[in-house]
């Protein structure tokens, strides 16, 4: 019994392949994650509302991973629950994580009538890593 083996050479037109590729629509991914742990850099202001809500802001600074660098200080945003345990554990310097999104704010200064803008994070949780006003709440959880 004899068996015979074709072989197929086909000629593939990169030009052509990298066309039709480009031709071909992304899909509409966008991402607007933040995650960050950093320590409070002042105490948290509380403001409560008719309606319920709770919200929390406190200032965080991260240090970049050269010690001769400055932190980076962010205004983080919480708010009801996740604003509760902020306002109930943080205290200025304590050690705590982040996970949310980014917000430019933007409004007209009523001074010199000018457009201003500033990022804020909204944070979505909040995780108490350390300092002594965290050892009522376990080490590690998310709120």
């Amino acid at each position: 019994m004899m068996f015979t083996k074709q072989v197929m050479t086909t000629t593939i037109d990169t030009n052509k392949l990298l066309e039709e590729a480009t031709e071909i629509p992304a899909p509409n991914l966008t991402l607007n994650s933040v995650n960050l742990v950093g320590r409070a850099g002042t105490q948290p202001e509380v403001k409560y509302f008719e309606s319920g809500s709770i919200k929390t802001t406190i200032s965080m600074a991260v240090r970049r991973p050269s010690k001769n660098s400055n932190p980076d200080w962010f205004t983080i945003e919480l708010w009801n629950k996740a604003a509760e345990i902020a306002a109930n554990y943080l205290r200025k310097g304590d050690l705590f994580g982040i996970s949310g999104y980014l917000k430019i704010e933007t409004w007209i200064d009523e001074h010199n009538d000018c457009s201003r803008s500033k990022p804020v994070i909204k944070a979505d949780k909040i995780y108490l890593l350390g300092g002594k006003h965290a050892d009522n709440a376990s080490d590690n959880d998310a709120f």
